[in-house]
């Protein structure tokens, strides 16, 4: 996968892009920004694609996760068949994958690398620092200092700059340099074994902290889960052949079975057209936090959860975190634990770009009552010429981009868009 990551592949695809009137610049080279890259390509639009491929999820995953989706809503969205994951595992002797597969998150990595290999070609990993609007268009610095002129640019970047961690946490989290943190997000790990004999609190009810806390036990951690609802939900496990009356009255989706769910994946811009308050509450409660079918029998009887819990009041004593506990459940009202991790999810802000300049960030219009910035049909904020996509389009366009499964209705939408433009100038 030299091609995708090699600096001189970048210097050589510089000197052939940045020629009067700019390429479309794609920041980011995950399973969106892949995807949007191929789409364009194909279509004849110049592109340059920054980040390291498949970056997000090589460094905030910890080794050893799964997928949560099926290989069914896997697959990234290229421009002509033969991109999928089961064609990735045909092609590479990767062993055949079934619903009742997990996927390891190591080969959806090698998947997206192949993928970038076969349909994007060159990705410059450099770092984008700074985007700024120059009326007709953004010029875009690097961290090696050089400038692109861009005509358009598609922002990619994922959920790092986005991780969350409750107030109530934030004082034990160090402002700069220093001895280890007491407190991390699960977003910062790829090997939870560094906490062997150690207590480790669990913060979180969902995917991310479930299976952080079965690597964590299984690591030989003392590893305990806090959770705010009164039970944690898990996912059924996937049947293989239902009767034909069972998949008409709960018929699957990428996210899931049911009409709701199926509904917002087979039309994401009609969930665009629903009041902003409607959206709102798909974004934020369609899916709640639940664990993966697979994983079960690695949490229940291994790992303590204490449901019906939240922090009230988190205190350093020594190098140990105490943790007063309030809430409903039976669990205890005091932890003593070595570290805290917060598997306590994302929170959009366009603020969290930082490197759109501010008044760029300040031109884009955000959803109301919320951070995430509003978005035309075909994913343009209202600051022209800048687009986004993945999760941060999720709460215009529901929960589906919130997932791989989202790659092929957004890539499409915005390529269409930015091909149209290319040849009308």
């Amino acid at each position: 996968m030299t091609q995708s990551l090699s600096p001189q592949h970048g210097a050589r695809d510089r000197a052939a892009s940045d020629r009067p009137g700019g390429p479309v610049v794609v920041i980011g080279a995950g399973p969106y920004g892949l995807s949007v890259a191929a789409h364009l390509r194909a279509a004849g639009v110049r592109v340059r694609v920054f980040g390291e491929v498949m970056g997000s999820w090589r460094h905030a995953m910890a080794t050893g996760m799964f997928l949560k989706s099926t290989p069914a809503a896997t697959d990234l969205s290229a421009p002509q068949p033969g991109g999928g994951l089961a064609d990735f595992c045909r092609a590479t002797g990767e062993s055949e994958l079934t619903e009742l597969t997990p996927i390891p998150c190591e080969v959806f990595v090698r998947y997206g690398m192949w993928f970038a290999d076969r349909y994007v070609g060159a990705v410059d990993a450099a770092r984008v620092m700074s985007v700024q609007s120059t009326g007709a268009g953004f010029t875009v610095g690097l961290e090696d200092g050089e400038v692109v002129e861009a005509t358009a640019v598609v922002v990619a970047t994922g959920l790092g700059a986005f991780a969350h961690i409750p107030g109530g946490l934030r004082s034990l989290v160090p402002a700069g340099p220093g001895p280890e943190a007491v407190v991390s997000h699960t977003s910062q790990h790829t090997d939870l074994s560094r906490y062997a004999g150690r207590r480790v609190a669990v913060i979180g009810g969902g995917q991310s902290a479930l299976e952080s806390a079965a690597l964590l036990h299984e690591a030989g951690a003392q590893a305990q889960v806090v959770v705010r609802t009164h039970r944690v939900l898990w996912g059924g496990t996937p049947a293989l052949r239902r009767p034909v009356l069972q998949r008409l009255a709960h018929p699957y989706s990428p996210l899931g079975a049911g009409w709701a769910l199926a509904g917002v994946c087979r039309a994401p811009g009609a969930v665009r057209g629903l009041p902003a308050s409607a959206r709102l509450w798909l974004f934020r409660r369609a899916l709640g936090p639940s664990g993966g079918w697979w994983l079960r029998d690695r949490v229940e009887g291994a790992v303590p959860v204490h449901t019906s819990r939240h922090i009230e009041h988190a205190q350093l004593h020594g190098a140990e975190v105490q943790l007063r506990l309030a809430g409903e459940g039976d669990g205890p009202a005091e932890l003593t634990v070595d570290h805290v991790l917060a598997a306590t999810g994302y929170r959009l802000d366009v603020d969290a770009l930082d490197f759109l300049t501010p008044p760029l960030r300040q031109a884009v219009a955000r959803v109301p009552g919320a951070k995430a910035p509003q978005l035309s049909g075909a994913f343009e904020t209202s600051a022209p010429g800048l687009y986004a996509t993945g999760s941060l389009a999720a709460p215009m366009f529901g929960p589906m981009l919130r997932f791989v499964a989202g790659t092929e209705f957004a890539a499409r939408r915005i390529t269409r868009r930015l091909a149209r433009q290319s040849a009308e100038r």
